[in-house]
């Protein structure tokens, strides 16, 4: 197996970057969505940044956000890279390009063929290919066998399954938020887990 790259998204305690220090995934994500039930504002942002890690990638999760606004935070190093979540199109993407130098994540819910080629045609530096908005079901494998592009695998994962999409789809990167959480809260358990079951 390649092992993939890892990514817990959804970090928002203090407790949350003590594990993630020991376990050492490759990236973190901050969701500044504020409808989302992980939401952490910038100064909770910061406060989390500054005890992270600095081999671990702070990622910035977004949906429509005001293209400033995630800027600034790239530019101010809040976070490393911007993960884009919500309707924003190439338009967006290219304009974000001229404000920043710092790497773009743009996420695709991949429904059908359709939604594949748009994935791998963005303008954004890495795609993340999920199966809904956070609902924690698996994307169907046979949509994504044909993809050229490296990608986040996201949707449904937890440390049961892990293993065998790695295995069976070798992605860029895997991507975990609910998969990791029991009652709504990061279970350090389960995030032990979820690194073991990719020899991490």
């Amino acid at each position: 197996m390649n092992t993939p790259k890892v990514k817990f998204c959804g970090i928002k305690s203090r407790s949350d970057i003590e594990c993630v220090n020991e376990l050492k995934p490759d990236y973190i994500g901050f969701v500044f969505a504020p409808k989302s039930k992980r939401h952490v504002d910038e100064a909770k942002a910061k406060e989390l940044k500054a005890a992270l890690d600095k081999g671990i990638t702070p990622v910035g999760v977004f949906v429509d956000e005001d293209i400033n606004t995630v800027s600034r935070l790239l530019s101010e190093g809040v976070i490393d890279i911007a993960q884009l979540h919500g309707s924003e199109d190439e338009e967006y993407i290219r304009a974000l390009h001229k404000l920043t130098d710092k790497p773009l994540i743009k996420a695709f819910v991949i429904k059908n063929n359709g939604d594949l080629t748009k994935a791998e045609e963005t303008e954004a530096d890495y795609i993340l290919l999920d199966s809904g908005r956070g609902e924690g079901r698996l994307l169907d494998r046979a949509l994504i066998k044909g993809i050229k592009r490296p990608y986040f695998l996201a949707g449904g994962l937890d440390p049961e399954n892990v293993r065998e999409a790695a295995e069976s789809l070798s992605p860029f990167a895997v991507d975990v938020s609910s998969g990791i959480e029991t009652a709504g809260c990061k279970d350090h358990v389960k995030m032990k887990k979820f690194m073991e079951e990719l020899g991490r």
